[in-house]
């Protein structure tokens, strides 16, 4: 959040806005708005008058303000493309201030059917002037690489089932959604999915389209390079231990990044109020979100997301707007893929621009330890701790591997494969091989050998024949220890 005594002594500009509204909404708030979305974003004060003096908005009319205001700018008749904008009620010198950030659009917006752009401090009517309106589309469309039009792909190429599961997702959410009353055509322009070259005249469907409702085969043989890597590298470091490579729409890839956490991450218990949430789907929801909405598709750099032991980490490609360590209190949204954003938006896999880093820092702490970390570059890099499956937290022995143990090998009582052991034998006894075959190897190995011996020192498994470990017929079993252990677990 910006300090507003900052941006009040700064006075209006180009990005700076005040309004003051006293009691209801003017006129030309949404006019600016709309100036703010054609131009290069902008911040508004409601409750400022022209001279930079702070004179407050009547706290009875606040909540009303801010109805009419988030009613008006989703209504495609007042805003048309339509926006989410949040607003964000402040005291300045004990008076109430609303502040809107209004970010750059890849869309040319028209208010009341009028297309503003913005001046200096004013915002002009520049509907009749062809050259300006011109130079304004071509301008969206250089700038934003979502926006590029393939004349060659129409309606027939897209996915009809992927459109009417879209349709169907958005009126689930929202009741009567625009959507649900509009044919395929209608729903993809209505989404900016098909536009016209300002330069070609040629109309036809977009990037964005191509990534969100595309086939596999029309997606690949656009952006061949598109793929998001999923990898679970924790006991093998030097390949992986589980991996899937992403290589779909941008929906189904959404869902796939959702599956992938799922089920290598823990979900452990937290309640909110009185509610019972996952904040393992609160935050990942948010950095899937990151990795497809927020990537340069026109770079060849893969998106990953790696899950490591304590935390996961992703890359994708960026278009900066800034570099080094991103800070909540300093940290201002800037969308790179507008369309892409706002189709999420619909279809609820997304909140309006900034939640994502707030939903983070707000869940991430109370998952795994410590402040999610967000590093803005040519590649934008997020890193999440998280906790693990059946740690024996809160006292934990390291392993230390005996010679000739593969390299890399992590404690075992650390990692995910002493939760799985504990599941497995709490169901009864079991051999070393028959164990094996339970967690899917052909055969003991080197690692489980040294995983056991670890277990059993630790008296959270014991041997059915304790003085004879080397024993054919020896067996595991859990000790009381363990088995409260693993009853805690499953609590």
């Amino acid at each position: 959040m910006p300090d507003l005594k900052e941006l009040i002594k700064q006075g209006e500009g180009i990005s700076v806005e005040f309004k003051e509204c006293r009691r209801a909404l003017s006129r030309d708030v949404y006019e600016t708005v709309c100036a703010f979305l054609n131009r290069h974003g902008g911040e508004m004060l409601l409750g400022v008058n022209d001279a930079g003096a702070v004179t407050g908005l009547d706290t009875d009319c606040v909540e009303q303000i801010k109805k009419d205001f988030v009613t008006a700018i989703n209504n495609p008749q007042k805003i048309n493309p339509s926006c989410y904008l949040s607003v964000d009620e402040l005291q300045v010198d004990g008076k109430s201030v609303l502040h809107i950030f209004v970010p750059e659009s890849s869309q040319v917006h028209r208010c009341n059917g009028r297309i503003f752009d913005r001046n200096e401090d004013g915002d002009l009517d520049i509907t009749d002037h062809t050259r300006m309106v011109g130079d304004l589309y071509h301008r969206k469309q250089t700038t934003y690489s979502e926006n590029k039009v393939y004349p060659h792909v129409g309606l027939s190429d897209l996915r009809t089932d992927l459109i009417a599961r879209c349709r169907k997702l958005a009126g689930v959410w929202t009741a009567g959604h625009p959507w649900s009353q509009m044919d395929d055509l209608d729903l993809i322009q209505s989404a900016q999915l098909y536009q016209t070259d300002t330069e070609t005249k040629k109309s036809g469907i977009t990037l964005a389209g191509i990534l969100l409702l595309g086939t596999d085969q029309l997606i690949l043989s656009t952006v061949p390079h598109h793929r998001t890597d999923l990898i679970l590298r924790k006991v093998n470091l030097d390949r992986y231990d589980d991996r899937d490579l992403v290589r779909t729409n941008l929906i189904e890839s959404y869902d796939r990044i959702i599956a992938f956490v799922q089920k290598h991450l823990p979900d452990p218990f937290f309640l909110e109020g009185i509610d019972r949430i996952s904040i393992r789907d609160a935050i990942f929801r948010e950095v899937a979100s990151n990795i497809l909405i927020h990537r340069e598709y026109t770079n060849a750099f893969p998106a990953k997301l790696i899950i490591e032991y304590g935390q996961v980490s992703t890359e994708n490609s960026n278009k900066p707007h800034g570099f080094g360590v991103l800070h909540p209190t300093t940290f201002t949204p800037f969308p790179k893929n507008p369309v892409i954003g706002a189709f999420f938006r619909e279809i609820h896999r997304a909140d309006e621009l900034g939640s994502g880093m707030r939903k983070l820092m707000k869940y991430g702490k109370a998952y795994g330890g410590d402040d999610p970390r967000m590093v803005e570059g040519d590649v934008f890099r997020i890193v999440v701790k998280v906790p693990e499956f059946g740690a024996i937290a809160p006292k934990r022995v390291p392993l230390k591997p005996e010679s000739g143990v593969e390299s890399g090998v992590e404690s075992g009582v650390e990692s995910g494969m002493a939760g799985r052991i504990f599941s497995i034998l709490d169901k009864g006894e079991l051999s070393k091989s028959e164990l094996a075959k339970q967690l899917g190897k052909n055969k003991p190995n080197r690692y489980l050998d040294d995983l056991m011996r670890q277990l059993v020192k630790n008296k959270m498994v014991e041997y059915t024949i304790p003085d004879k470990p080397n024993s054919r017929l020896q067996k595991y079993r859990l000790t009381d220890a363990g088995k409260r252990l693993q009853q805690r677990e499953e609590e």
